[in-house]
């Protein structure tokens, strides 16, 4: 699969099944370090994501037909996370996964870019977002593409660090 075979749009009414399987099977690897307990909320919001909250995009990477990768992007970190005292007034990514099949490609890279060019139209010029040390993979990547880290928007789920990240939308940043 070469990424001129991806289409990257917005996720439709009818896309919710597949959705949500494809946005599960991603995060399915974490089953195996989180408690039971705490594996079994986390995949119950994962499954409820599609229908609570207001983001202002929920984008799709498909091949084929089949949804290989998604990502939310919510408009402030009271629409995210319902906490307005993070004071994130701007985008913020939640939810990035990629099929486990479709890993090692760019996915998640064509869908961080389309939340930049969006974040970009609506005027805003900083995308956030949150990620844990479980998730390296996704640090290295967020790193590699300009993300720093937003000490200011760390927060806690339970006893885990949740990291906050930013990325400023100067020219570098627009070009990914």
């Amino acid at each position: 699969m070469s990424t001129d075979e991806i289409v990257i749009r917005d996720a439709s009414e009818d896309d919710h099944v597949s959705f949500i399987e494809s946005l599960v099977s991603a995060y399915r690897q974490y089953a195996e370090v989180l408690p039971g307990p705490v594996w079994e909320q986390y995949e119950s919001g994962l499954r409820a994501s599609f229908y609570e909250g207001k983001p202002i995009a929920r984008i799709v990477a498909v091949s084929k037909g089949d949804i290989i990768g998604s990502l939310q992007l919510f408009a402030s970190s009271e629409e995210a996370y319902g906490q307005p005292e993070l004071g994130i007034h701007n985008p913020i990514i939640r939810y990035l996964a990629v099929s486990p099949k479709a890993r090692g490609k760019g996915i998640a890279t064509l869908l961080i870019r389309e939340a930049i060019k969006r974040t970009h139209t609506i005027g805003a010029g900083r995308l956030n977002l949150h990620t844990s040390d479980m998730m390296a993979s996704a640090v290295q990547l967020y790193e590699r593409l300009g993300f720093e880290r937003a000490y200011e928007t760390d927060l806690y789920s339970g006893e885990v660090l949740v990291k906050g990240f930013r990325l400023e939308l100067n020219e570098a940043a627009l070009r990914l």
